[in-house]
């Protein structure tokens, strides 16, 4: 079973586990963490799932289909070259142990 490490804005952390498949977003808000408000209910439609991926996962995760590419241009908080939207990265076995940070804002 795959984890995943969320840093809030403020600096804590969580270590989830979470099944293969499961998205970054689903996985945040199965575990109550805070910071993804996911208001499209991720279908990538409004970039409320924004998460700074690690650097050292980020060629790791799958290619950004370009209606993600697009929905990153206009996000609450800047966009930086490992921003992803949250409801676009599902979790396998080889992304175990991946890292992602929270934006302060989200809307």
């Amino acid at each position: 079973m795959p984890t995943i490490t969320y840093i809030e804005a403020d600096g804590e952390q969580h270590e989830v586990a979470v099944a293969a498949g499961t998205t970054i977003k689903d996985a945040a808000i199965a575990n109550g963490i805070d910071g993804i408000v996911a208001e499209c209910g991720g279908n990538a439609m409004c970039a409320t799932c924004h998460v700074y991926v690690d650097p050292t996962w980020a060629d790791r995760l799958p290619a950004m289909e370009p209606v993600e590419d697009e929905l990153l241009e206009d996000t609450a908080s800047p966009r930086e070259a490992t921003s992803r939207l949250g409801c676009q990265v599902a979790v396998g076995d080889d992304l175990d142990g991946l890292v992602v940070r929270l934006p302060e804002a989200q809307e």
